[in-house]
This record gives C-alpha cells, sequence and structure tokens, in this order.
C-alpha cells in the first residue's frame, strides 16, 4: 500500500506563497489542490497508472511501470509533474528534487488546474473521478473473482484496442434523435400536410410538385430509418454497448473503458494549449514573482530542458507557450482586424503599436474556449511560423534520410492540423449493423487521402469480431480503388468493394 508522506514545511509555505500568487496577482481560477510527496517508485507507479492511485488490474500496468523506471534509472528521462483533472485537483511533488524544481512544478500545477477548470473541453469530464477510478477497480476485481484473471484481461486487451473508437465531441453535440422511431407515427402512414383551399384554388396554393417533393422525402426518411443504424455512427464503443451480444460482465468492462476513454479524451484535445498554459503561467510567476536572484540560472536550465525540441520534433510545450506569448503581443499592441490585415507596408506593420493593452484578457479568453486544432487553425500566422523556424519534413527514400520538404506556411499548417485532426487517427463510422442481411458488422474509413494501416486494420476486426462475435468488415480505399477487408473469426480477406463516401 502507497504510504503519503507529509509535505515538509518549507514546501508547504511555498505552496502557499505560489497559490496566493497565482490566485491574487494573476487572476488563474483553480479547483482546490492537493500535493503530496511520493519517491521515484510511488511516481512511476502512480504514472503507470495514468496519475490514478487505483485502477483495475491489468497487465499493461505493470509493464508501463517497468518501462518508466527502467528509463528513470538509465537517466532517459524524469517525471517533473503530474496532476489529476479532479475537484479537488491531486498533483504529486517528487522527493530529492532540488528547490526551484518543486517550485516550478507548483507553478506549472496550479495553472494546469486552472485550464482543467475552465476550459470548454475539460468542462464535461467527471470531477469525482479518483472515486469513479476506484469504483472501476472494485468492478473488475469482482469479475475477476468470478471469471478469472485471463479471461477479464483477454477482454480488458479487447476492450483498449477499440478505445479510439469513440466520437470526440459527442458530450458536446447531440448527434442522436433521443426517439428513433415511434411507430404511431411511421413517415409511411403520415399524409402531406396541405393548405386549406377551395377545389378550385388547391392546385395553386398546394401545386403538386410541391407534394410530390414531400413524399419523395417521407419515402427517403423512412428508408432510413430502415437502416442500421439509421446514419453512420462515430460512437462505435457505443454502438457496440448497445446491439453487440455481450454478457452482463462484458458490456459492463466496455462501458468502464469508454467513459474512461471519454475522461482522457480532452487532455489529447487540448495538450498544446494545456502545456503551453502551464509553462506561460510557470515562468511568468516564479521569474516576477517566487524566485530569488540565485535561483534564476536553475530555473533557466529546468525551462530550457522543458522547451528543447530535437530536429524535426514537436514540442507541445515550446509550441503553446510561443502562441500563447504571440497572440498576448498581438492584442496588446493591436495587430489583428481589418484594418491590421490591410497594411502591406512592411515598416509600418513592424512599427505598429496601438497600445490596447488587450492581450491578457484575450490569452484567458483563449484557454477557456479553444481546444488545439481550433487553436492552430485561428491564431497560428504567417509571420509567427517564419520567426519559430517551422517546417515540415519528410522521409526521401533516395537519400535514406529524413529531410525538409517545405518552409511553405500553408503546407506546414496543413500538415500540423491533420496531425492534431482526430488525433492524426482516421475516421471510422458504423454504417451496417445487419450487412449482407447476415448480421455482419460494416465500418466505413471515411477517406482524407490517408490508407489504413493493414496490420492495424486487421488487429481491429479482430477485436471487433470478439465483441460482435459475427463476422466484420470495413470498406476503405487503396490503391485509389474501394476494399473491404473482412475478418470471420479465422481468416482475414480483401475484396473489391464500390466505396462511396458517407
Amino acid at each position: 500500500m502507497r504510504t503519503v508522506k507529509t509535505i515538509p514545511l518549507h514546501l508547504r509555505d511555498i505552496i502557499q506563497e505560489i497559490r496566493e500568487v497565482a490566485k491574487e496577482e494573476y487572476g488563474l481560477d483553480f479547483f482546490e489542490t492537493i500535493f503530496e510527496m511520493v519517491d521515484y517508485k510511488q511516481m512511476n507507479e502512480i504514472a503507470a497508472y495514468g496519475g490514478f492511485p487505483t485502477r483495475y488490474p491489468h497487465w499493461r500496468f505493470g509493464m508501463e511501470y517497468e518501462q518508466l523506471s527502467k528509463s528513470s534509472e538509465y537517466g532517459l528521462s524524469k517525471i517533473y509533474e503530474m496532476v489529476i483533472n479532479n475537484d479537488p485537483s491531486y498533483a504529486y511533488l517528487l522527493e530529492g528534487n532540488n528547490l526551484v524544481d518543486q517550485k516550478t512544478v507548483i507553478a506549472h500545477v496550479y495553472a494546469h488546474v486552472d485550464f482543467f477548470k475552465n476550459n470548454y473541453y475539460f468542462s464535461k469530464t467527471n470531477r469525482k473521478m479518483v472515486d469513479e477510478m476506484a469504483n472501476h477497480g472494485a468492478r473488475i476485481r469482482r469479475y475477476v473473482d468470478r471469471r478469472g484473471i485471463e479471461k477479464v484481461e483477454d477482454f480488458i486487451d479487447t476492450c483498449l484496442s477499440l478505445d479510439n473508437l469513440i466520437d470526440y465531441y459527442s458530450p458536446f453535440i447531440e448527434r442522436r434523435r433521443k426517439k428513433e422511431r415511434d411507430h404511431d407515427d411511421e413517415p409511411r402512414a403520415r399524409e402531406i400536410p396541405k393548405f386549406k383551399a377551395k377545389d378550385y384554388m388547391d392546385e395553386y396554393i398546394n401545386p403538386q410538385d410541391y407534394i410530390e417533393e414531400q413524399k419523395r422525402k417521407l419515402q427517403e426518411e423512412a428508408e432510413r430509418l430502415k437502416k442500421f443504424p439509421p446514419d453512420p455512427e462515430k460512437d462505435v464503443m457505443l454502438f457496440l454497448l448497445e446491439h453487440a451480444p455481450l454478457e452482463g460482465w462484458e458490456a459492463d468492462i466496455l462501458s468502464i473503458i469508454r467513459e474512461e476513454a471519454y475522461y482522457f479524451a480532452p487532455q489529447g484535445q487540448t495538450k498544446i494549449m494545456n502545456e503551453g498554459w502551464a509553462s506561460y503561467w510557470h515562468s511568468k510567476i516564479l521569474t516576477e514573482r517566487v524566485l530569488t536572484d540565485a535561483e534564476i540560472i536553475d530555473f533557466a536550465d529546468i525551462n530550457s530542458k522543458v522547451m528543447f525540441s530535437g530536429q524535426g520534433q514537436l514540442n507541445p510545450y515550446k509550441l503553446g507557450v510561443a502562441l500563447y506569448r504571440d497572440i498576448e503581443e498581438r492584442w496588446n499592441k493591436g495587430k489583428f482586424g481589418k484594418e491590421w490585415d490591410e497594411v502591406d507596408d512592411l515598416e509600418r506593420k513592424s512599427n505598429w503599436d496601438k497600445q490596447l493593452g488587450l492581450g491578457r484578457k484575450k490569452i484567458f479568453e483563449v484557454r477557456k474556449l479553444y481546444n488545439d486544432v481550433t487553436f492552430i487553425d485561428e491564431f497560428m500566422t504567417e509571420e509567427f511560423a517564419r520567426e519559430n523556424k517551422m517546417f515540415t519534413f519528410g522521409y526521401n527514400r533516395k537519400t535514406g534520410n529524413w529531410e525538409i520538404e517545405s518552409r511553405e506556411f500553408k503546407k506546414i499548417k496543413e500538415k500540423l492540423l491533420t496531425q492534431l485532426t482526430n488525433f492524426g487517427q482516421p475516421f471510422i463510422y458504423v454504417k451496417d449493423g445487419n450487412f449482407k442481411n447476415r448480421g455482419e458488422l460494416l465500418l466505413h474509413h471515411k477517406f482524407d487521402g490517408t490508407p489504413l494501416r493493414l496490420d492495424y486494420a486487421q488487429g481491429v476486426l479482430e477485436a471487433l469480431q470478439r465483441v460482435w462475435k459475427r463476422p466484420v468488415n470495413i470498406e476503405t480505399i487503396s490503391d485509389d480503388k474501394g476494399v473491404l477487408l473482412s475478418y470471420d473469426g479465422t481468416d482475414h480477406k480483401q475484396s473489391a468493394f464500390d466505396y462511396e463516401p458517407i
């Protein structure tokens, strides 16, 4: 059992000081935050569990713990901070860190908690997830006792290989009708409503073309409702929960994995913004209010490691903080809007400063409303890309090296947005739950120019078949031709298919 160590008195004073500075002087608004002191083994253990001290039993947590421990022992990595989106939030300080490390972590944590509390994409997450995770763990341990560890872990493996097949925006958008069908109000039974009119005026007030058009729409609606599902379903896990022939314990485990996938989704959707926000504030709070002169050099050393990005790597901390600072400067100087966009004199542009002082207000607004995709799309400008020496790169088969492909702003932005949209993963939908009228499952890959990786697709089909318990299929495009990938529980098949985009 994990032993919670007492936070030393001098660190408690520092936590209180940074808390007051962050809240009172800079206006950060965070949940109550509870800090715990842990040694590096405990830190690796908690990190392996995704930041939660108590979760369900599964072999992958042990594997991740070993990886973290080995990486830490060989000096390849170090976990500086960990914080949980919960109310109250929990954060961990590593025993043995020097004082400047601890101060950096504490300020960084308060900014993260401010982001959790105020960013829109975290607004639907469970704020009592620590308790919920413990509840998940208790339920799965009961299934282990009754069914055996191998059976339960095998099914968890299956569910985890499907946990990215969810609709990341569904917590915010109602995509499904709560009432799919009402047998008392079948479209076929309905009559086309007509305006009252005398017989001799009817053909003018209710033209036949209009009536025929409405009949056609009702017929299409009736045909749509006959489909299963009526519309393509992006939340594949939900569709499986509602329609797959699962035993009770299997359905419960699938629902747990799905719930946790939705809980962690906003962290993936806002990685650049969240880390950039925390880095922005730890730098400002420490350098302007907390550090002594003697600590500045140590902080610069720590911060440079956080901001470091190797050649060809995207560092979310560095990109995020640079964009926030660019937005703050632009809104302070009035470098936005129609007047600014129409300036084509370079000297006038470089000297532009309307001294509006709106930068701080603007970055708080951005932190509240945006995710990484909209953040980059809205605020990353050509000037920003040029100043930060951004470029795209790719593998050159002739030279066998990774090389710069382009410094063109449009290509840089497109590539970055492609990587961030749906986390760079293919868009997969349930198209038909009764494919070939044999109860087979048909998925659709919404093709955006990137083909499916065949080995990954086969692995996912195998997992789907274990849940659906009937043959499963996915339609996609390969070499510019429609292809149907199928798995019947024994063999994988590939056949030509008429691909029609949905």
